[in-house]
């Protein structure tokens, strides 16, 4: 009798015992961030971790400044701005190569040629939609901005970097439609802002 009772027992607490000790998280530890040169704690963006919602952004920061607290708002959110222009420019590179590879068409000459269309375009024109998103100022005195545009904003402004460009280089806009096929790419990017991504 005695057995027969402890035997259940044994077994449902075998039964918890791996799974609580058998659950693991798919999500990678993260680091804690702390402002540089300090032992404060900071968010997570100021280490460039991502942040959710936001495929794209960027940290900038400016050190404390007689001139104002308004006058290191714009200097901090100028640099931001300056490295969200490059990282979009990346990622509008990236999404045309990925393509090419992933379709098997167009030759790298091509491929090349719009990127430095897009990169040009990007890097010309202001980032319209992005804005600053959070900010700290750290004990130090020094403020930290994030900058980056909603992913709706991001895949919008994608696809229309991507056609002024083409669009700007008739002979290339040419090219790249027959050897790409331009509508699937479209279709691609229209597919990414109905989702928000």
């Amino acid at each position: 009798m005695f057995n027969s009772l402890l035997r259940p027992g044994l077994i449902l607490g075998t039964v918890l015992l791996l799974a609580a000790c058998g659950g693991r998280s798919d999500q990678a530890e993260v680091p804690p961030c702390y402002y540089p040169n300090t032992d404060d704690r900071a968010p997570g963006w100021v280490c460039d971790q991502p942040v959710d919602g936001l495929e794209l952004s960027a940290v900038g920061s400016h050190p404390e400044s007689g001139a104002g607290m308004d006058f290191m708002r714009q200097q901090a959110a100028a640099s931001a701005r300056v490295q969200l222009a490059q990282a979009f420019t990346v990622h509008v590179q990236n999404m045309i190569k990925q393509y090419a590879e992933t379709t098997g068409s167009g030759d790298t000459e091509t491929v090349d040629l719009v990127n430095t269309s897009v990169s040009r375009l990007v890097t010309d024109e202001y980032l319209v939609g992005s804005r600053i998103y959070d900010s700290r100022v750290a004990s130090d005195g020094t403020l930290y901005v994030l900058v980056a545009m909603d992913d709706s904003v991001t895949a919008q402004a994608t696809q229309n970097a991507l056609r002024t460009s083409i669009n700007n280089d008739n002979a290339l806009w040419q090219q790249f439609r027959a050897e790409q096929g331009f509508e699937e790419l479209d279709d691609e990017l229209t597919r990414r802002i109905s989702q928000g991504r």
